[in-house]
């Protein structure tokens, strides 16, 4: 009954946001390129052509639905899926994304394994309704998070079985849904299986109340990526399109937040003074931020180049600001020392497993909250080294570029730690099945 009246409250307040808002929605959905793509898809029942099919044959078995927010869950996901499509070839794959991002991705890496990407609904209750109703998903899955309480007591009441993948509970979060345990530990009971990444994870979701029975340690799906492999004339061909030549060194920044690249900027302009050929490759989380990324640059005196204008260029750049999508994985390949993004601002930082894929030595800053384990074992292990500022950053750097078996030895122990800790996947899958059966 109190959670009736919580999620009567809930829905109360959702309707007056959105109506009272308005003024403000507006124009927020009408200037932003990202929002007014995605509004109708969100808030209406758009959904993908082989969704409205799906009934046509009436005695085909029921789909599954898995959901990833934006492009870290998405890019995580896509080991699961593709285990999955190999497992369950009679059932059809719906894959649902929150951003135009994880959309991307989704598209690029995906799309050949599922039969539909779409857009996950607002927690508006109707339009929640119609999308499940839609579906009529056999099973839902989420992957690392995204909880919306109109959905999941949604499935619960329809009795949709739901699994939580690659679940994950930080120290912020544990701390703040303590708060509300009574309301969180009903939200997270709509779950059949909470398939947790470790023991602390596990601790946390059983302290908040969650059942055993319902709890699955399962370890960390990133560690299932796919290895990459890239030839040394790949590798070559891909610094010839960049303009660089093959006795440079190159760093690379990935996934910069707003805040980081001043820092970095700070650093470069001191490495470039010990290793003048020296190359900084950043990528922006949101190639959107790309030109503010050049104008940060220039206002320190360099020329950073573009990388969708780096063919008209016939100099040879010392800085180069990705502004497309899905290039960061294979750009790692090329680096010397690789920088992993939102760490040294509080933005939870990125997977630092993308670098040590290529057995390449990795630097990260303090907050690493999204990856605390991760970037604790590569640590430990030697393979990884956190910074605090942009003097240690640059120190970090400089020592990494003199002493390149120092970097080579660091490199491979990071790739270890990638090696020792696969098979979440597998043990996922298993999860998934016992549900379906």
């Amino acid at each position: 009954m109190k959670n009736k009246s919580i999620l009567f409250l809930y829905n109360i307040v959702f309707i007056f946001i959105m109506i009272f808002g308005l003024p403000i929605w507006i124009p927020m959905f009408l200037l932003s390129e990202k929002r007014k793509k995605t509004v109708l898809q969100r808030l209406f029942f758009f959904l993908p052509h082989d969704t409205r099919k799906i009934k046509e044959n009436q005695h085909s078995k029921k789909p599954v639905w898995i959901h990833a927010l934006s492009l870290g869950e998405a890019l995580s996901a896509a080991p699961l899926v593709m285990a999955l499509r190999q497992r369950i070839r009679d059932r059809k794959i719906f894959f649902s994304v929150s951003t135009m991002t994880g959309e991307d991705i989704a598209k690029k890496r995906i799309a050949d394994h599922v039969d539909g990407i779409f857009f996950f609904p607002y927690d508006f209750f109707l339009t929640v309704k119609q999308k499940i109703r839609k579906i009529d998903p056999a099973l839902f899955i989420m992957v690392e998070t995204d909880i919306w309480p109109n959905f999941l007591f949604e499935l619960q009441r329809k009795k949709i079985p739901a699994i939580w993948v690659n679940a994950r509970l930080s120290e912020k979060s544990f701390n703040g849904y303590r708060q509300f345990s009574s309301f969180i530990c009903s939200m997270f009971a709509t779950f059949s299986k909470i398939c947790t990444q470790s023991d602390i994870d596990t601790n946390r979701f059983f302290d908040l109340g969650t059942q055993k029975n319902r709890l699955v340690q399962t370890g960390n799906m990133k560690f299932d990526q796919p290895a990459v492999s890239i030839s040394d004339i790949d590798i070559d061909n891909m610094k010839k399109s960049l303009r660089i030549s093959t006795s440079q060194k190159i760093v690379i920044a990935g996934s910069t937040h707003k805040g980081e690249e001043d820092l970095l900027c700070q650093a470069f302009f001191r490495l470039k003074k010990q290793t003048p050929d020296l190359v900084m490759i950043v990528v922006p989380r949101d190639p959107a931020r790309s030109r503010k990324v050049v104008q940060i640059f220039e206002s320190s005196g360099f020329t950073p180049t573009l990388y969708s204008q780096i063919k008209n260029q016939n100099k040879v750049p010392d800085i180069i600001i990705i502004d497309v999508i899905g290039l960061l994985k294979k750009l790692y390949a090329l680096s010397d020392v690789a920088f992993t993004g939102g760490s040294l601002v509080p933005s939870g930082g990125h997977n630092p497993l993308e670098p040590a894929l290529f057995a390449k030595p990795v630097i990260f800053g303090p907050y690493m909250t999204d990856f605390a384990r991760i970037a604790e074992m590569l640590v430990e292990k030697r393979g990884a080294v956190q910074v605090d500022d942009a003097d240690s950053l640059y120190q970090t750097i400089a020592k990494l570029l003199h002493d390149e078996k120092k970097a080579v030895a660091a490199g491979k122990r990071a790739f270890e730690v990638f090696q020792a800790n696969k098979g979440a996947v597998k043990k996922v899958v298993d999860v998934i099945e016992s549900c379906l059966q």
